[in-house]
């Protein structure tokens, strides 16, 4: 699955331990986004959609570390 660079650092920020828990937590945050966040709708939306058609095995080989330099 090719994340960009800025689903990576989202997947990392917010990782809970597995796909499907990291997958409810996107889930839940994007619930407290305003109208006005459209670019980080759209960067959780199309990180959700890979999440949902990857497997558990191919979400454990991710290294999942922020990159904020």
């Amino acid at each position: 699955m090719n994340f960009t660079y800025e689903e990576v650092n989202l997947m990392a920020l917010y990782n809970a331990g597995s796909r499907e828990r990291l997958i409810e937590v996107l889930t839940e945050m994007r619930t407290y986004l305003t109208f006005s966040e459209t670019e980080l709708r759209d960067l959780t939306d199309s990180t959700l959609d890979k999440l949902a058609d990857m497997t558990d095995a191919e979400f454990a080989e991710l290294d999942l570390y922020p990159d904020f330099i």
